[in-house]
């Protein structure tokens, strides 16, 4: 992240921080994933998840806590309470690195919706306050939050959400100013106004298909054990509640941006683009802006071309395979978060908790936090950290193999369910050799 308050605390901490030879994990990872689709090609040959029967039913006691209308409600309170306190920083709060708006905006709102919609489920749809507030206008109005005025095209699918995660890494990434207080501001109120002009003309659908953070939050929360039947809480393998996810449009691109964005995280803070743009002639925001691009783009074309190569059966298109097969991206954008943010959402995520309870940084402690200090214990055993970040990495594309594997052979004719796969295998080795390398490199 640019800004020189934020960017000590950001990023992976470059080669130092990873004391294993590079050569060995981009070989133990290569060797993972071939040794993983040679399992999956002699052992798994059906499938295996079915969504009208895999999972079992959550325990009563928590299915009615989770439903009930207090629940719910405290949960979207929850919501607004947040959203108030962070636009009280925003707009009275002093223009400075202190001010917690920025760790709320960047860490809270960005990395730690990826760790809470792992564990607990799709958290931002329960507590989205522009979601809130759209279903207070309907009650007041007698109108149904459900519905819209027009009708929502299916064909736009999720690239709304898409276009708008873009402008979020855009600002985070490549936007000279992302650490000043107007322009974040700015991009917020920008959401808050688009999110509920889109709920009033399309309803809710506009949230699940529009809602950047939504469908952000939706789609990791696929790697959570939560899942629903005809409305019951239920409990089930994540890879069961991954094969769930639909192929909706501008799914690919959603992904694309999620992942090529991290990576592109990375690569921009390498010794090589580094001496790059500081000896080039083309300004660094321009080269920034153009990398940002190609690195959505390609992955967006790898996979792509990952997926058409192969044969398709009668009813499927070789145009829709990249959305049917994009669900396997969502563990390794998972695994790359995690590689890449870990100790940015520890230790920073720390000290926005602190900056909060002095919104005004007029040396105030309404949370109490104030007083408290940043606990480096990630920082202090490189080791460990290094370990975990090769690990998540590895891991992700792992279970994306597994994935992949599983929707092959639900949708592929007999005689390409698994050399229609290769193609997409060496996508996903490309993607796991450009992503060690890069994590390395930074």
């Amino acid at each position: 992240m640019s800004g020189d308050g934020i960017s000590l605390a950001h990023g992976i901490g470059g080669a130092k921080d990873l004391p294993i030879p590079p050569e060995l994990a981009i070989l133990g990872a290569v060797a993972a994933l071939t040794i993983s689709f040679t399992v999956l090609a002699i052992a798994w040959r059906t499938p295996r998840y079915d969504e009208a029967r895999t999972g079992r039913p959550a325990p009563e006691w928590l299915a009615r806590v989770v439903d009930s209308t207090a629940f719910r409600v405290g949960l979207r309170v929850f919501g607004l309470i947040g959203l108030a306190y962070t636009a009280m920083a925003a707009v009275f709060g002093e223009d400075l690195l202190t001010n917690p708006v920025f760790g709320i905006f960047y860490v809270w709102w960005w990395v730690g919706l990826v760790v809470l919609s792992v564990v607990f489920g799709p958290v931002w749809k329960a507590i989205s306050p522009v979601r809130t507030i759209n279903l207070a206008f309907a009650r007041l109005s007698g109108s149904d939050p459900e519905a819209g005025v027009f009708q929502y095209s299916a064909r736009l699918g999720y690239w709304p959400a898409a276009l708008g995660l873009f402008a979020f890494v855009w600002m985070e990434l490549v936007y000279p100013f992302s650490t000043e207080l107007g322009p974040v501001r700015l991009w917020c109120a920008v959401y808050i106004a688009v999110m509920l002009l889109g709920g009033a003309l399309f309803g809710s659908v506009f949230y699940e298909r529009g809602d950047p953070f939504e469908v952000y939050s939706s789609l990791v929360a696929k790697l959570s054990v939560w899942g629903r039947r005809d409305g019951r809480l239920i409990v089930r393998s994540p890879l069961a509640n991954l094969d769930t996810t639909r192929a909706v449009p501008g799914l690919l691109g959603v992904l694309s941006v999620l992942f090529g964005s991290t990576a592109f995280d990375s690569f921009k803070d390498s010794n090589f683009w580094v001496r790059y743009t500081q000896e080039s002639d083309i300004s660094t925001n321009v080269l920034n802006n153009l990398a940002l691009l190609t690195f959505c783009a390609g992955v967006f074309v790898i996979f792509t071309i990952g997926c058409v190569t192969t044969g398709v059966g009668p009813g499927t298109r070789r145009v829709e395979l990249p959305n049917k097969f994009a669900h396997s991206i969502i563990p390794i954008v998972v695994g790359y978060i995690v590689a890449h943010y870990t100790t940015y959402l520890v230790e920073y995520g720390q000290q926005t908790l602190i900056q909060a309870s002095d919104p005004f940084s007029n040396g105030s402690n309404l949370l109490g936090t104030g007083d408290w200090t940043v606990n480096y214990w990630l920082s202090f055993h490189p080791t460990f950290l290094a370990v975990l970040k090769v690990l998540a990495v590895v891991l992700g594309h792992v279970l994306g193999v597994i994935a992949a594997h599983e929707r092959a052979i639900e949708i592929l004719p007999k005689r390409h369910q698994l050399t229609g796969q290769l193609p997409l295998l060496v996508a996903m080795i490309a993607f796991t050799v450009g992503g060690l390398y890069l994590l390395f490199a930074a």
